[in-house]
């Protein structure tokens, strides 16, 4: 009686499921990726004594003005008159609401330019009574 050799068993990494895996991962960083949305024009904050922080970052329209004269809202520059749309639009979108108007606006900026903006800002209604004024800290 011959007795057969037995084959050697091949020691490897089972790769039936890896493509799962990888497609997990690629879903998992694609939903807990956040990107910034706006860089906004260069300014210089007043300063503040007591500042509060943001709870969040979302459904919050931020307007930029500088001390030229520009003035921006998702990096777009623009003319005060558009504000009122932009803001109005914003707000009624439905899967992102408007919560918050933030504005940056430079230290050296003329008040006219402000009060055109909260003139036009009234404008929209109730959607942009919630105001911030964004500061840096003041030193000492």
């Amino acid at each position: 009686m011959k007795f057969s050799k037995k084959s050697k068993v091949a020691s490897g990494i089972p790769t039936a499921s890896l493509p799962d895996i990888v497609f997990m991962l690629i879903i998992f960083f694609m939903v807990s990726t956040v990107f910034k949305e706006s860089s906004g024009l260069p300014v210089v904050l007043p300063d503040a004594m007591k500042i509060e922080k943001l709870q969040g970052k979302r459904n919050v329209a931020t307007i930029w003005a500088d001390k030229a004269g520009n003035i921006s809202i998702d990096d777009k520059l623009l003319d005060v008159n558009a504000i009122s749309e932009i803001v109005y639009q914003k707000a009624s979108d439905p899967l992102q609401p408007l919560k918050l108007v933030s504005l940056r606006i430079d230290q050296d900026v003329e008040m006219e330019r402000v009060t055109g903006i909260h003139e036009e800002l009234r404008d929209v209604g109730s959607a942009a009574l919630n105001v911030n004024y964004s500061t840096r800290t003041a030193v000492d």
